[in-house]
């Protein structure tokens, strides 16, 4: 062992000039962490066989010169810094592609903004051996090199021409695919996402470029109302990662909702969510319309009008929420110690007792949950709600068994139907209040369709189990009436002008096409 580490030790000591020290950095990022992108380009166009072929080798040559000319630069004009931007490069690299190889994901701005917003608690799930030995092998090992590789000084005529010639090189072979262009631009969003590094040194100039540009305040809506003093309660319930087709309402063959299939005055909807991950989903569903502007969300603005709002919440990603009463799991465990804070079943603690003690007769209740959230589907409910066996514990292992994973994911919906069904149970018991329970998901999941997992990839490529969501609505007797002349499939922005309804509020912000009840 010390005999290699001498070799390899000499062997760096032993300088390169930069013309070869940058056409192994090149072509060894090209065949490490490339091989997604030119697998891509080859399963997904449609040309002849000669066309396919020119395609490919030009996309290879242009490649190679790009990150031949950057790593040039980098190492020429910023010396040691350009090694450690090299060396966190291969690093990032790697992580990248394994995410890619392993979860199907494609790293476009979307994917960045949800890392950027992922906590650790949720980031720690995809920690494993194979990731750590993925990125020892194929990050650290190309990072050492980079760091200790000797290399000669270049005089600045010869790096003229290295560039020079790396252009000419790009130049060339993008005319030669001038005809390609429709291929690119209908696949843009993959090609970009697969390409590394540039996949996310662009995509995080992009958020960070937005958040910049982002309004610090939300545009507020025009004041509201209430009309009446009828004691009302709507407990709104955010779910997250849970897709339609797993829910046995929707006509999933297993039971996994044994009990909410008993309640009576439970309405399913039919619906699609507006994006594939949690920050635009929930903001989809507490926002007056479909916009990329941020308007004044439904807590916000219920709060405003004069309604008891309570936010209670394990998850994360939503808008800024102004109000008084914003707890997290942490808060409310030191609330209800006796009960288990790990799960969902937290949010739900005392909710009896917090309405019927509010000093108001309109109050609104949102819970967002985290039940089917992966990658560990298996962590998200108690034990004792493990109904289907045998488990993944993680979304690794349920690639190589689906249906154990399935079997895990199918669990988070039984539990999530016992949480519900108690709510509503809870709120029919209440017989001073007119009550509704609404619960809609952020988003779907992928369950290995495809060999696609999770969630998160665009909506215009993402396969319908990312985005067909359960929209469940219960009132209590004689509260409201639905509509008969509702469209087939609702959207989340039903949500903002049905809660209104359902509090009273009179506001020139509502719109009763997007209205479920009359």
């Amino acid at each position: 062992m010390t005999t290699l580490l001498q070799k390899a030790k000499k062997a760096l000591q032993k300088p390169l000039s930069l013309l070869t020290f940058s056409c192994i950095v090149s072509i060894g990022t090209l065949l490490l962490y490339n091989i997604p992108f030119f697998k891509f380009v080859i399963d997904n166009s449609n040309e002849n066989t000669f066309s396919v072929a020119l395609l490919t080798v030009s996309l290879v040559a242009i490649m190679l010169a790009l990150n031949f000319m950057m790593t040039c630069l980098a190492m020429f004009c910023m010396r040691m810094v350009g090694r450690i931007i090299l060396a966190i490069l291969s690093i990032i690299n790697a992580t990248a592609v394994y995410f890619i190889l392993t979860y199907n994901v494609i790293l476009n701005a979307t994917t960045i903004e949800n890392v950027f917003n992922t906590r650790y608690s949720e980031a720690s799930g995809f920690f494993s051996w194979s990731l750590w030995l993925f990125i020892l092998v194929f990050g650290v090992l190309p990072a050492l090199f980079c760091l200790f590789q000797s290399v000669k000084k270049c005089k600045a005529k010869k790096l003229g021409i290295y560039c020079g010639e790396s252009l000419a090189i790009i130049i060339i072979f993008g005319l030669l695919n001038i005809n390609q262009t429709l291929f690119i631009s209908q696949h843009d969003t993959e090609l970009g996402g697969l390409l590394q590094p540039w996949s996310y040194i662009a995509n995080t100039y992009r958020i960070i470029s937005f958040s910049h540009d982002e309004q610090a305040e939300e545009i507020k809506l025009p004041d509201g109302k209430i009309k009446d003093n009828e004691k009302a309660v709507v407990v709104l319930v955010i779910g997250e990662s849970a897709r339609k087709a797993n829910f046995q309402l929707y006509g999933y063959k297993r039971e996994t909702n044994p009990l909410l299939s008993k309640q009576k005055n439970l309405k399913v909807f039919q619906a699609t969510s507006c994006a594939t991950y949690t920050t635009a989903g929930t903001k989809a569903i507490l926002e007056p319309k479909n916009c990329d502007d941020l308007y004044e969300i439904l807590p916000n603005y219920a709060f405003r009008t004069g309604v008891d709002v309570s936010w209670r919440t394990y998850n994360w990603g939503e808008p800024p929420v102004h109000i008084d009463e914003y707890l997290t799991d942490t808060e409310l465990a030191k609330q209800y110690p006796d009960v288990d804070s790990h799960y969902d079943g937290i949010l739900f603690a005392g909710l009896r007792k917090r309405i019927e003690s509010s000093k108001k007769n309109k109050v609104l209740i949102i819970l967002h949950t985290s039940t089917s959230h992966g990658p560990q589907y298996a962590n998200k409910y108690p034990k004792d709600f493990e109904f289907f066996k045998p488990v993944a514990t993680n979304v690794e292992e349920g690639e190589k068994h689906v249906d154990r994973l399935v079997n895990a994911y199918d669990n988070t919906i039984r539990y999530t139907d016992y949480l519900l069904s108690n709510l509503i149970n809870t709120l029919h018991s209440m017989k001073d209040w007119k009550s509704a329970m609404i619960f809609i998901s952020d988003h779907g999941e992928s369950l290995g369709e495809k060999k696609m997992f999770m969630h998160g990839l665009p909506k215009n490529i993402a396969p319908k189990e990312q985005y067909e969501i359960p929209f469940l609505v219960w009132t209590s007797k004689e509260f409201r009436e639905y509509k008969n002349n509702l469209p087939i499939v609702l959207e989340q922005h039903y949500i903002f002008h049905s809660v209104l309804n359902l509090l009273s509020i009179q506001s020139p912000a509502y719109n009763k096409d997007y209205d479920i009840f009359k």
